[in-house]
């Protein structure tokens, strides 16, 4: 699944976000849904969350 609707991604959920500092490589973080910072239902980069280790970036799978 793709990270672009807000009503998928649920607190506590495993999720690979691109950090902001990664958006040119690409590169992908896994981590926990610790807290959705994207307030719209849709989002076509991806929705924003914060990690439960403090990273925040835009979710692109969710596992």
């Amino acid at each position: 699944m793709n990270g672009q609707n807000r009503i998928d991604i649920k607190i506590g959920a495993t999720v690979k976000i691109v950090l902001k500092s990664d958006q040119r490589t690409g590169k992908l973080t896994e981590g926990i849904v610790g807290k959705i910072l994207t307030n719209s239902s849709f989002h076509p980069h991806g929705i924003k969350v914060m990690l439960t280790n403090g990273q925040v970036g835009r979710v692109q799978e969710i596992l």
